[in-house]
C-alpha cells in the first residue's frame, strides 16, 4: 500500500513521555525506539503543512491509577514534572495541539479522546484520516485507535513507531486494531514528495 498524505490527514503521537521511556517510572520496553521513526513522520507532515497532535498523561499526584490509591501502576506522568514531559529528542513542533488526559484524580483514561478536546479539534480542522504512533501499543495506542474508529476516522497505525508493554499483548492489540478496520503501515508506505 502506497499513500499520498495531504489535506484531511493528521498525525497523532500517543503518550511519548519521559516516564514511559527507559529510565522512567513506568518504562515501555524499547519505548525510545519510536522516537527516530516518529521524527520521520513529523518531518513528512511538517513538509506538507499537515497538523500534528500529541496526547499525554497529565496526572495529579494522587491519581486513582497509582499503587498508593489501589491502582495498577506506579506513579507516572504527574502534571508539570520532568517525567510527564515529552523527551527532548522528539521533534514535535511548538504549534502541536496537545491533548492532556486523565487529569482528574478520580478517573483514568487510556484514550486520547477520553474527556479531551481532541475529537472536536480534529473535526473542526476537517480531518478524516489519522496516522497514529506512540506508546504503549497494548494500552493507550489501542484505546486511542478504538475511539478514533468509533468517531469515524480512517486510521493508519504506524507499526514502526509503536512499542508495547508486553509483546504478546501488543501483537494481539495490532491484530484487534486491524480487525476493527485500522490499516497497519510503516514509513515506506508514504509516497515521498
Amino acid at each position: 500500500m502506497k499513500l499520498d498524505i495531504g489535506t484531511g490527514d493528521a498525525l497523532i503521537i500517543v503518550d511519548v513521555q519521559n516516564d514511559f521511556l527507559p529510565g522512567g517510572s513506568l518504562p515501555v520496553p524499547a519505548g525510545d525506539e519510536v522516537i527516530p521513526s516518529l521524527n520521520r513522520y513529523i518531518a513528512a507532515f511538517l513538509f506538507r503543512e499537515l497538523p500534528i497532535f500529541a496526547t499525554r498523561d497529565w496526572h495529579p499526584p494522587d491519581h486513582c491509577s497509582f499503587h498508593q490509591q489501589g491502582g495498577p501502576w506506579p506513579p507516572h506522568c504527574i502534571a508539570g514534572t520532568q517525567g510527564a514531559a515529552f523527551p527532548a529528542n522528539l521533534e514535535i513542533p511548538c504549534d502541536t495541539h496537545i491533548a492532556s488526559k486523565a487529569t482528574s484524580r478520580e478517573k483514568d483514561a487510556y484514550s486520547g479522546f477520553s474527556e479531551t478536546e481532541l475529537n472536536a479539534v480534529l473535526k473542526s480542522a476537517g480531518i478524516s484520516r489519522v496516522f497514529i504512533g506512540g506508546l504503549a501499543t497494548d494500552h493507550c495506542v489501542l484505546s486511542t485507535v478504538r475511539d478514533a474508529l468509533n468517531h469515524g476516522y480512517d486510521i493508519f497505525v504506524l507499526e514502526d513507531a509503536v512499542r508495547g508493554m508486553d509483546a504478546d499483548a501488543s501483537n494481539a492489540a495490532l491484530e484487534e486494531m486491524a480487525h476493527l478496520g485500522a490499516k497497519l503501515i510503516d514509513f515506506e508506505a508514504i509516497v515521498p514528495e
